[in-house]
This record gives C-alpha cells, structure tokens and sequence, in this order.
C-alpha cells in the first residue's frame, strides 16, 4: 500500500518562500516519476514539476510553463522524500498543491497528464497574498 503525505504549505506574501515536502510511503520501484500538481479554485489541475526517478541511470525534471524560473523540483530517493522549492511567489501561485505518484514507469512527455498517476496525496494549501 503506497501513501503519499503533503506538507509545508501555509500562507505567504508575494516575493516570498515555501517549501513542499511530500513523504512516500510504502512499496516504490526502482523506477517511478513523481510530481507536484496544483489546483486553483475554478480551474484545472495543473502540472508543477515532475522527476523522475531511475536507480539504472538516467532520469531527470520537467516543469510546467514559466515556472521554472521559480521553482525547484528535488528528492531524496533515501528516504522516498519529494520537494517543491517555491520562490518568489506570486498571488497567482494561491492553490492546492498535491503530490502524485506513478509507480510504474518514468515521465516522459505525458508527465503532467493527471490520469498518468496512481496515487496521490491529501494536497496542501498555498496561499500568497
């Protein structure tokens, strides 16, 4: 039984910082891809960023559209750990953020497709104001 559990969230003024973390838990294969989805209230989800993990070799980040600038996408495959460094938020960066798993295979391209992931976590919000 995978469980994915979101922290870090909280409310912040524009320029400022947050962190996400997202502990996994349970069975994880050697290779998986992991992200960071949000959603704002009214609209769709939305891919953060994404990693892929690949004990073979390989591997590697994907990040939504102009948000790469701002956040950073990390992991510690050790202790199964996601994180979402968040910088210079904007008001617009005001969502839920939630982590997901896919178990079973790396990224790719289709890596900010919701259906591409079985388990997700409970979400933390953000809020910047």
């Amino acid at each position: 039984h995978v469980q994915l559990v979101e922290s870090g969230g909280g409310s912040v003024q524009a320029g400022g910082s947050l962190r996400l973390t997202c502990v996994a838990s349970g069975y994880i294969r050697a290779r998986n891809c992991m992200l960071w989805f949000r959603r704002a209230p009214e609209a769709e989800r939305e891919g953060v960023a994404a990693i892929e993990t690949n004990y073979l070799g390989g591997g590697g980040t994907y990040y939504g559209d102009s948000l790469k600038s701002r956040f950073t996408i990390s992991e510690d495959s050790a202790k199964n750990t996601l994180y979402l460094q968040m910088d210079n938020l904007k008001p617009e960066d005001s969502a839920t953020y939630y982590c997901a798993l896919d178990r079973f295979a790396g990224c790719g391209a289709g890596w900010s497709r919701p259906s591409k992931y079985e388990y997700w976590g409970q979400g933390t919000q953000v809020t910047v104001s």
